[in-house]
């Protein structure tokens, strides 16, 4: 005798040993013998032989039509041995019945199991729905297969060619192309990303990285669409300066301008002056809205995305030849550069007299031209006060840090015409950088101190212990070595210096702030502004280490000479692009190697290098202060 019984929720069929009554002993067709419940035994049978009754049941059950079969059904929940009398017309076999229980069994979207051997028909419109979305999921994974075959083929289909960046950053997983995306990807041995790059999804490893970033930060896209903006019409005094700007040369929104005038007691009284967009930006209106959403503008290599649309950049920035609101910040400084008291700050006009700039001036502007009054410079007297202004200025924060700061690090600029890149080294203390930084921090104390002053709310950076946070409440820089830093300079390209402006312009006009320091916007701007300031910079520094690595492919050689900062770790001459020195000895800083790339990869910005020659140490910069690497560097 043998039995068909349930267990785990599917079929066996073995021989009988024993029958307790309610329990039995069976031997399974592999030779293996357990114990089975009575009430789990659907069928007994003596024919065929357990080990072929399962395989021919389940072939009687494949010729089983389901729809009639659904239709022949009872409504009510009913026994499979049951129906199946009525289904066969007649008394059934065993082996009729188990291939109707198996039928039954697997067919949940027809029949709902209600226990063992007991089903209960689905619903007409349950049924159709679920028919329905089967037929779907058939479809679909057509559509998924045909896309992969096409893909792995080295065909690009349509659908996913207008959405390959949506699939590809933020896809819906259940969707016909992600499913076809990662299906390709698996018969093309390749990552999706770099198989829709060779597929032409996107144009280039560049616009691969851009389309990343946008996606996830920009959504929507990087333009403002249609802006109402009214700039101020309110009556402001005249400053008598003549005030003029130092930037890069790919600046096109000038924040802030300096100018000098003589005193009669010999000495001079120094202006920074910033542009005014919270003049026509309100707390909350639609423009500071789309200012907050964005925080910053982002700068890359070739890229800039805008805080500000075109038309409010265009109404305040400070450009040259034209007459401009200004917030002032005026500094009495002594002949000797040792006093540097602040004067006033006030809202006004000027006149931007000159857009100096700096990458086109770094070459005439040195040192001893600055120290020669017989110089011809742009401005060359306001930059001979300037710049031991500088000077005082940095020993006096020194002084405060209790040690000097790094002399003679190197900056680059970088210049990108379509894919090829030009780079350009240039000190990072060259004369007419200092002195804007020093003029920028001279400023940003100087207004803190006076919301400070006036218990008004503002966004400060402190640094204690070697952490930098934004706070709003003063604390000390101790990096930059003054009482209080307040980012109020660049009102055009971070939404932190258009709130400080704001709440400035609210102590000067004596009104109330639109911040209060306990106000809980207020920590949200923060909390915001330091998530998307990072991921902006993060984005940067990727950008560039990118654009280091088409330098090199731009070049024949593929030997390069690099600098060592510390340790295994050194920077090429010629580009920020940093490389562990994996096949040297530890070396000291400013050692000078020659390095072999032996694999650069665009798309994941990742290079290959070992050590070819270890040059002299006579070879080596003697300046360990211009091989400062920075805190993470990924090679």
């Amino acid at each position: 005798m043998h039995i068909l019984f349930e267990e785990d929720g599917g079929f066996k069929a073995g021989t009988v040993l024993s029958d307790a009554g309610t329990s039995l002993q069976i031997e399974l067709p592999s030779g293996k013998r357990i114990k089975v419940k009575a009430s789990h035994v659907m069928l007994r049978f003596a024919e065929p032989a357990a080990g072929e009754f399962l395989q021919r049941a389940q072939a009687d059950a494949e010729e089983i039509e389901l729809d009639f079969l659904w239709e022949c059904a009872p409504q009510q929940e009913f026994g499979f041995d049951a129906l199946a009398g009525e289904y066969y017309g007649r008394e059934p076999t065993p082996l009729e019945s188990a291939a109707l229980l198996l039928r039954l069994h697997g067919a949940p979207v027809y029949f709902y199991r209600k226990g063992r051997g007991r089903y209960r028909p689905a619903q007409p419109e349950t049924l159709r729905a679920a028919l329905a979305a089967i037929e779907r999921r058939r479809q679909q994974q057509l559509a998924v297969e045909a896309y992969a075959e096409a893909m792995a083929g080295g065909e690009l289909p349509d659908a996913m060619r207008t959405n390959a960046a949506q699939v590809l950053f933020a896809p819906d997983k259940n969707g016909v192309e992600y499913k076809a995306l990662v299906r390709a990807a698996e018969l093309a041995q390749q990552p999706p990303e770099r198989l829709l790059l060779g597929l032409g999804a996107f144009e280039s490893p560049r616009a691969l990285h851009v389309a990343r970033f946008r996606h996830e930060h920009f959504p929507r896209g990087t333009e403002f669409g249609p802006i109402e903006f009214e700039p101020s019409d309110r009556e402001l005094p005249a400053a008598d300066v003549v005030a003029f700007s130092i930037d890069d040369s790919t600046t096109t929104e000038i924040d802030d301008c300096l100018s000098v005038s003589p005193r009669p007691d010999g000495g001079w009284r120094v202006g920074v002056h910033i542009a005014v967009p919270a003049l026509a930006i309100r707390h909350d209106d639609p423009l500071d809205r789309l200012a907050r959403g964005r925080m910053s503008t982002v700068y890359a290599p070739g890229e800039k995305i805008t805080m500000l649309p075109a038309q409010a950049l265009a109404a305040f920035s400070l450009d040259e030849g034209r007459e401009l609101p200004a917030l002032s910040y005026y500094v009495d400084v002594s002949p000797d550069f040792e006093s540097v008291r602040p004067h006033l700050s006030r809202l006004e006009r000027i006149r931007v007299a000159t857009n100096l700039r700096h990458d086109l001036l770094d070459d005439l502007e040195t040192e001893a031209a600055l120290e020669d009054p017989g110089a011809q410079l742009p401005h060359g007297d306001a930059l001979r006060v300037l710049w031991p202004l500088a000077q005082a200025c940095t020993r006096a924060r020194e002084r405060v840090r209790g040690r000097p700061e790094l002399r003679n690090r190197t900056d680059f600029t970088f210049y990108v015409d379509g894919e090829t890149v030009r780079i350009r080294e240039r000190r990072r203390d060259a004369p007419l950088d200092r002195i804007v930084a020093e003029m920028m921090i001279l400023a940003n104390s100087g207004w803190g101190r006076l919301l400070g002053d006036h218990a008004t709310a503002g966004i400060y950076r402190g640094q204690q212990l070697g952490r930098v946070k934004m706070t709003p409440y003063p604390q000390p820089h101790a990096g930059l070595g003054v009482e209080q830093y307040a980012w109020c300079t660049s009102p055009l390209r971070r939404y932190v210096d258009l709130v400080n402006q704001r709440q400035i312009l609210a102590v000067l006009d004596g009104e109330p702030p639109a911040l209060a320091a306990n106000d809980a916007d207020l920590f949200s701007i923060i909390s915001a502004f330091d998530a998307k300031h990072t991921a902006y910079l993060e984005y940067q520094a990727r950008m560039e280490r990118f654009w280091c690595l088409r330098w090199l492919a731009q070049h024949s050689s593929t030997r390069f000479e690099a600098v060592v900062l510390r340790e295994d770790l050194a920077r090429l001459l010629g580009c920020p692009l940093y490389v562990r020195l994996l096949s040297a000895p530890p070396l000291e800083p400013g050692r000078r190697v020659i390095i072999d790339v032996i694999e650069r990869d665009e798309v994941s910005i990742t290079i290959g290098t070992r050590v070819h020659e270890v040059l002299p140490a006579s070879a080596s910069l003697a300046d360990d202060g211009a091989f400062e690497a920075p805190d993470e560097v990924s090679a």
